[in-house]
């Protein structure tokens, strides 16, 4: 899931005019040898913390069906996590390098929701919301300049992004259909020696596919006529 959250935040740089305008988005930790090594304008996109959002947490379970509609497997329900990004431009000037993260910031504040045109994986098979927070108050996480020490560097202009995402949960296969009907048989035993074959239950106006030779629904036969009895009156 954290891989397929990193490419639907590439994609929609990249459709800000930043893939166009020759600037590369990467997703490298910032340290001091990686600027030193960096050759053209960038924006890094780093993710710094991963939070469980336990109050999402949710029980019971779904359904996944197959082509036909058919259950092929179950499915415990998703846990949702909050991805934090520490999201920086790089360029030969600081001039340059706030207008990169200018262009960032208003792509990222117009969003709230990454389109699904974006998802991938099983981001998009969930059909879930992939929430995007920027520049928010408050945000659990380690503070900027906390990342800037560990990461060995200077503290450097940035914008937190948090994106809370869904990670599928464990399928289960469920057993196959059932094709056939239900065979009952008894310990009855014929003349001669043998046992009483088999028989197969039929009900009305339901299909029988395990039946041979079934063509459709077959009638329950009709109940005997009654026996009278004597001292019964006549009608």
């Amino acid at each position: 899931m954290i891989h397929e959250v990193d490419e639907g935040l590439r994609r929609l740089l990249g459709e800000s005019g930043l893939e166009a305008s020759g600037v590369e988005v990467v997703f490298d930790a910032p340290t001091r040898d990686w600027a030193a090594r960096r050759t053209g304008p960038t924006v890094c996109v780093f993710l710094y913390d991963i939070r469980e959002d336990a109050a999402r947490r949710g029980s019971g379970g779904g359904e996944v069906h197959d082509e036909d509609g058919y259950v092929v497997a179950r499915r415990t329900p998703p846990r949702w996590f909050e991805l934090t990004y520490l999201v920086t431009a790089w360029a030969s000037r600081p001039q340059d390098e706030h207008r990169l993260l200018s262009q960032v910031l208003a792509t990222l504040v117009a969003t709230e929701v990454l389109p699904r045109r974006l998802l991938t994986g099983t981001l998009a098979e969930l059909g879930l919301t992939v929430g995007v927070e920027t520049a928010g108050v408050g945000a659990e996480g380690p503070p900027a300049s906390d990342v800037w020490s560990a990461l060995g560097g200077e503290l450097k202009a940035s914008l937190g992004v948090r994106v809370s995402a869904p990670l599928a949960g464990v399928s289960r296969v469920s057993g196959p259909p059932v094709t056939e009907g239900l065979v009952v048989r008894s310990a009855a035993r014929r003349e001669g020696g043998g046992t009483t074959a088999g028989r197969r239950l039929r009900y009305t106006g339901i299909a029988d596919p395990g039946a041979e030779g079934f063509t459709g629904p077959r009638e329950r036969p009709a109940a005997p006529a009654r026996r009278r009895r004597r001292g019964d009156r006549q009608p």
